[in-house]
């Protein structure tokens, strides 16, 4: 939790090149592609209802699906970040859908790190992991900071009292949403000493429609304002990011469309999150979490 977004970015993973799979892609991607770009009425309500014509993916199960293996039905042994991203996403995610928000700056214009996260509407969002953090939130009093409920919803406390915040077995919670959504599968794999519950993919269209639209994002329909992007999509590249799966969504391309990526990638975290958050229509508690990740 304690590494930064920034340090992340000098440390990825050497990549392959995939040529030869990006061609594979392409083809795989070919005719969904018109259906799955929505008109400009249905992005602002996706953005604001968590709506599509789409399979509906929660933010938390788009950074799941593009950690997982696809034929493994795993993620990495080796990433430890990826739990403590996850609940980034769920306080983005709960912002997007109206259900928190930061409080008031005040004169002194409290840092946002520094400002606690409130309930807007405890309305159900009709996803449990999202409404028991919602839960959590609503009622502890006094309220918490953005950094402390990415900690207590992790579990990275030392405080034996608080320690039932933390939302657990959020992988395989959001594994197993994904296999009722059609987009995973279960099996049983044996390692060895014990035996382990996998989810491969059994809908290759879903993740490839959503590397191509991280791809897309700072490619193609690069605006150069993090303020004209789909926020939906701005958290997602910042929390794929920050759960260290971000690489995995350009791995395909070719290495000048790489470069660029990873640079335009780059401007996005550097960015101030104090400046932005103050901008017209910005999500204060998205800025929030991205500043948690890159302080």
């Amino acid at each position: 939790m304690t590494s930064s977004l920034t340090q992340r970015s000098s440390g990825l993973v050497q990549r392959r090149t995939e040529a030869s799979r990006t061609a594979a892609a392409d083809k795989d991607r070919g005719s969904g592609d018109e259906d799955f770009e929505p008109r400009r009425g249905e992005e602002q309500h996706e953005q604001d209802t968590g709506d599509s014509k789409e399979t509906r993916l929660t933010l938390m199960e788009e950074v799941l699906l593009l950690g997982l293996k696809d034929r493994e039905g795993y993620t990495s042994f080796w990433n430890d970040c990826i739990s403590s991203g996850l609940r980034g996403c769920m306080l983005i995610e709960l912002a997007i859908r109206g259900r928190l928000q930061l409080e008031a700056c005040g004169m002194r214009r409290k840092s946002l790190l520094a400002r606690k996260v409130i309930c807007k509407s405890d309305a159900p969002t009709g996803d449990v992991l999202l409404d028991e953090a919602l839960k959590h939130v609503k009622e502890t009093q006094p309220p918490e900071t953005v950094q402390s409920w990415i900690e207590l919803l992790s579990g990275e406390t030392w405080n034996p009292l608080k320690l039932h915040y933390q939302l657990r077995n959020v992988r395989e919670r959001l594994a197993k949403n994904l296999v009722e959504k059609g987009v995973l599968t279960t099996e049983k794999q044996n390692f060895l000493l014990f035996d382990m519950t996998t989810h491969p993919l059994t809908d290759n269209n879903i993740k490839q429609r959503l590397i191509k639209r991280v791809q897309e994002a700072v490619l193609e329909k690069w605006v150069n304002d993090p303020h004209r992007m789909d926020k939906r999509l701005l958290a997602l590249i910042f929390l794929a990011h920050s759960s260290d799966v971000l690489e995995n969504a350009f791995a395909p391309l070719l290495d000048d469309q790489y470069d660029l990526a990873m640079k335009r990638v780059r401007q996005l975290l550097d960015l101030e999150p104090e400046g932005e958050s103050t901008k017209t229509n910005a999500n204060e508690l998205l800025w929030a979490v991205v500043a948690a990740f890159t302080k």
